[in-house]
């Protein structure tokens, strides 16, 4: 293989990870059904966005929200079904966050001996178990894909992935 064509390759990897990683649409955590998304966000400015204390709530081009957990996670405060006026988002079909969350054992530092606790700390469940003080995993019992701990991880170890 050539030095272009090697180059060429490793683009193209990282190219179709970052698509892969847009491609998953992580939803406000209050709704009963996928189809009002099309339908109730397309008349609506985007309160629950302004009213987000956390600032991870997004509105896509389609004008429908989604949760960008790079920064923060969601505190699930409701501020933001309260303020949906078309009955996208509703209290009372409140759940967990429609994802996955696990530690990448390979760039994870506490895996390779380091002691870091930066995902255990803001973990509001204490889903983030250690077990002989440096190997984490996620209880996927208590997690609820709330996503703080995502943006505290320093090596990046902390990934999403859709639960279907």
């Amino acid at each position: 293989m050539e030095r272009r064509e090697l180059f060429s390759f490793l683009s193209t990897s990282v190219k179709d990870a970052a698509k892969e990683k847009e491609s998953l649409v992580i939803r406000p955590p209050y709704y009963g059904d996928l189809s009002v998304f099309d339908k109730g966000c397309q008349e609506c400015d985007g309160k629950c966005a302004t009213l987000c204390e956390e600032h991870i709530i997004k509105i896509a081009e389609d004008k429908t929200p989604y949760l960008d957990l790079s920064s923060s996670g969601c505190t699930y405060c409701d501020e933001c079904a309260v303020a949906c006026e078309y009955d996208v988002l509703k209290v009372e079909d409140k759940r967990d966050i429609d994802v996955r969350v696990f530690i990448d054992q390979s760039s994870c530092m506490s895996w390779d001996g380091v002691m870091c606790f930066s995902c255990k700390d803001p973990c509001l469940e204490d889903a983030i178990i250690f077990k002989a003080m440096f190997m984490p995993t996620i209880d996927e019992e208590k997690c609820t894909s709330c996503g703080f701990c995502i943006s505290r991880c320093p090596s990046y170890a902390i990934k999403i992935e859709d639960k279907k």
